[in-house]
């Protein structure tokens, strides 16, 4: 028997780092779970107001998306749970290093395997939050977490958030592939 509740969680939830530089040119970057892909080549992340690299996001219009992973996790929390806006350089305080894009204004954290670059669409502002949409226009991808010419997850190492436990979990092995396993339904 389900049992039910007031309150859904959506889960799993990436743990997206995202990279940014302010109006003096010094990175940031911070830890978010809201965020997905919407359609092949839009991402969508739901930001508090406050924050620095909400900010950052609405002067300079471009930002990079990193995924967290086990190896570097508290690093990760780390960017997350320390505000842009009280420490100035919290990306080297943790031990980050980056990288300048190559196509946008954003900076590359080279301790994280896959970069996403973007660029902003559209800012939609409501209550306390702003929700960003934007346009992949590029990916950087070390060569370690690549198999066969294309990205591997699990040698990338992802972590996923969980909501409920409030936890950081890993990305597993794959069990089927996608838009097949299903077809034995076909046979019936």
């Amino acid at each position: 028997m389900k049992l039910s509740f007031d309150k859904g969680f959506f889960a799993p939830l990436p743990v997206l780092i995202l990279g940014t530089y302010d109006e003096n040119g010094m990175p940031n970057a911070m830890n978010a779970a809201w965020g997905g892909q919407v359609g092949m080549t839009q991402i969508s992340i739901s930001l508090s107001s406050s924050h620095k690299t909400t900010n950052n996001i609405k002067l300079n219009k471009e930002f990079t998306v990193a995924y967290a992973t086990a190896e570097q996790i508290a690093a990760c929390d780390y960017v997350g749970i320390v505000s842009g806006n009280n420490i100035d350089n919290k990306i080297e305080k943790c031990g980050f290093t980056i990288t300048k894009s190559d196509k946008i204004n954003a900076p590359i954290i080279n301790q994280l395997p896959i970069a996403i670059e973007c660029k902003v669409i559209e800012i939609q502002e409501e209550f306390n939050e702003t929700r960003i949409v934007a346009e992949v226009v590029g990916l950087k991808v070390d060569e370690e977490v690549m198999t066969d010419g294309k990205v591997d997850y699990t040698k990338a190492g992802l972590v996923i958030y969980d909501t409920v436990t409030k936890c950081y979990r890993t990305v597993g092995k794959s069990i089927a592939a996608a838009r097949s396993v299903g077809k034995k339904f076909d046979n019936n």
